[in-house]
């Protein structure tokens, strides 16, 4: 057993670390099925599907969860876009400024989410707009655009320029060398970095709290229903998330192994 556990200890120690990061995952999976006895759904009282067959019983949940993918959606095609030129142009480029933008593109990552939000609120206050749906987007882009550009810049700083120069030399225009040779090679980083940004705009609270007004979303209305009694729907919304999150990555994996040139014995 001894020798076997020194062989294998790698294997255990991943395996638990990943129990007890699925174990939150897990609860709200089980208490997904619970018909609580009151208002709090911690505790198991008993076996039901009430709460997946009546999903938006109230309607809030299913409207907050509607405006956080809309946001999460819109976020995720405008951080995405602006994050990857910006890459880019960081990457690729020299020219005069580039530090300083460099520095600017990742404050946003070592600020706090308290004064980014409150920063954000007194900005959009001074130029009156009212807070809402779009506050909300602005803000999440703006944030998400550092979590681009680190992750492409990664992807752009392994790719080999060679590739780049080898098109151009059999003739390729630059749009030819960009949409051939270039994109498909960062993306892998593009698409890593626009799952992200949607994750963050989905899951962020803080920075939503101080620029929503009168707008609900869907970790605005965890946080208020959890006052009163978090109802098992939304455990059922969580478990539906998680498991389509989980698709995904076995899709994308999938498709990744398939490209893979197969060795001939």
């Amino acid at each position: 057993m001894i020798r076997w556990l020194g062989r294998n200890l790698l294997t255990v120690y991943a395996l638990l670390a990943v129990g007890y990061l699925l174990l939150p995952v897990a609860v709200i999976t089980v208490l997904s099925f619970n018909k609580p006895r009151g208002r709090q759904n911690t505790t198991w009282n008993e076996f039901s599907l009430d709460a997946w067959t009546n999903i938006c019983r109230d309607q809030t949940i299913c409207s907050a969860f509607g405006t956080s993918l809309r946001i999460g959606l819109i976020v995720t095609i405008v951080g995405t876009l602006l994050g990857t030129m910006l890459s880019f142009a960081l990457i690729r480029y020299r020219f005069l400024g580039r530090t300083p933008a460099n520095l600017v593109v990742f404050l946003p990552l070592a600020t706090p989410e308290v004064i980014l939000g409150a920063s954000l609120l007194a900005f959009f206050l001074n130029l009156l707009l009212p807070l809402g749906f779009w506050t909300i987007t602005i803000a999440h882009v703006m944030f998400t655009i550092s979590f681009v550009v680190l992750i492409v810049n990664a992807r752009l700083a392994g790719m080999d320029t060679r590739l780049e120069e080898a098109a151009m030399d059999l003739y390729a225009t630059g749009l030819q060398t960009f949409r051939y040779v270039t994109l498909p090679l960062a993306a892998p980083g593009i698409a890593a970095a626009a799952l992200l940004s949607f994750t963050l705009s989905f899951d962020d609270f803080i920075i939503t709290n101080f620029n929503s007004g009168t707008t609900v979303t869907f970790p605005i209305y965890i946080w208020g229903a959890a006052l009163r009694g978090i109802p098992p729907q939304v455990n059922v919304i969580a478990t539906i998330v998680f498991a389509v999150s989980v698709l995904l990555v076995l899709l994308a994996m999938g498709l990744a192994s398939s490209r893979r040139p197969r060795v001939r014995q």
